[in-house]
This record gives structure tokens, sequence and C-alpha cells, in this order.
């Protein structure tokens, strides 16, 4: 039996707010969207992969998200790590840097940590 991967779910409270933070500082754009009477839920891509990051917005939810330590996240490779890094300076969402090791995290509008480390890695 073998798995494949589909996609990762986060649960965001201001759904455009989100949309905009992805495309703008990651590139991935909206690739499938279903609506219900109480959620939406909106699939992102990159175009380049399956694999998928599923943004939930609860429609009646009326506080941010509580992420606790916030130890789990997501990563992204980037084939121009300098450029990345000058993009998401410019935008103030890095939040850790580990120049060590080459990677830094920056956090979207809900307080998720995401990794980007260049290709090599």
């Amino acid at each position: 039996m073998k798995f494949k991967m589909a996609h990762n779910n986060i649960n965001v409270f201001n759904l455009e707010n989100s949309l905009k933070f992805y495309e703008k500082a990651l590139n991935l754009k909206e690739t499938r969207r279903i609506e219900a009477d109480d959620f939406i839920i909106v699939y992102m891509g990159d175009g380049l992969s399956e694999h998928k990051l599923e943004l939930t917005w609860i429609k009646e939810r009326k506080t941010p998200y509580n992420l606790g330590d916030n130890e789990i996240h997501l990563a992204f490779v980037t084939d121009d790590y300098s450029a990345a890094h000058a993009k998401h300076k410019e935008m103030g969402c890095i939040c850790y840097e580990n120049e060590h090791m080459g990677i830094y995290f920056i956090n979207d509008p809900d307080g998720y940590w995401l990794e980007v480390l260049p290709s090599h890695n």
C-alpha cells in the first residue's frame, strides 16, 4: 500500500488577508474552492508540484486562533534565496533567521511560521 501526500491544512481567521499574503509572499495561486454555509476552503498551489495548501475559513469564528508554541511549520524551497529574503524583508514578515543554517522563517497573517530555504539544502 502506498500513500501520496495531497495537502496540508491550516485554519485562517481572515481568508482575504491570507490569500493575498500567500500569493504575494510565496507565489501560491488558488486552484480550487469549496463553499458551504459555515465555511470556505481554498486550495493554494505553487504550479510546480501537486501538493496543495488548504486554507479553511470558519465563517462564525470571532477570535484569532491560538497557535500555542507553534512548533509545526511548512517549508518552501526557492531557487533565488537572496531575492526571496529581500522580498520578505521588505514585506516585514521575517520572524526568525538562522544564518548558520542558511534558512529563515516568515509568518503569515495568523502567525503560522513558514520556513524558506535555498534549493540546495
